[in-house]
């Protein structure tokens, strides 16, 4: 059965979009640990980061760098934190978390954000790429 990442990259479930390579996709997380919490991943579905290969491991890095400047300018903050967990979705992924505190990057505190305030960060975010 396909992840739900590889389910948004097939435009099953919707998404909003930061940026899109043929071989990568940026959206937002839509249970953030902060606003702009972006998720970067892979379009190959592989379950675990460090099983990817060296060229698809090497390319999500830098799409990751790409994407980050752009959180960075869209949301307040004091640096862009990266985290790889690789428990929830068997999909290899990078979060890309704007930090003001450690606490932003607790995942047990989820922000609830509608759709409209999703939808603006993500026009906010991809107006600086």
């Amino acid at each position: 059965m396909p992840s739900i990442f590889t389910r948004i990259i097939n435009g099953e479930i919707p998404a909003h979009t930061i940026a899109e390579t043929d071989d990568y996709l940026a959206f937002l997380d839509v249970f953030p640990t902060a606003v702009g919490h972006t998720l970067v991943i892979p379009k190959q579905e592989v379950d675990y980061l460090f099983a990817l290969d060296d060229e698809l491991y090497t390319g999500l890095m830098q799409f990751a760098k790409t994407i980050a400047p752009a959180i960075e300018k869209a949301v307040p903050c004091k640096r862009i934190g990266v985290a790889v967990v690789g428990l929830e979705v068997p999909h290899a992924h990078v979060h890309l978390i704007p930090l003001n505190s450690m606490a932003d990057m607790n995942f047990s505190n989820k922000l609830k954000l509608s759709q409209e305030e999703l939808a603006a960060t993500a026009e906010k975010i991809r107006s600086f790429l």
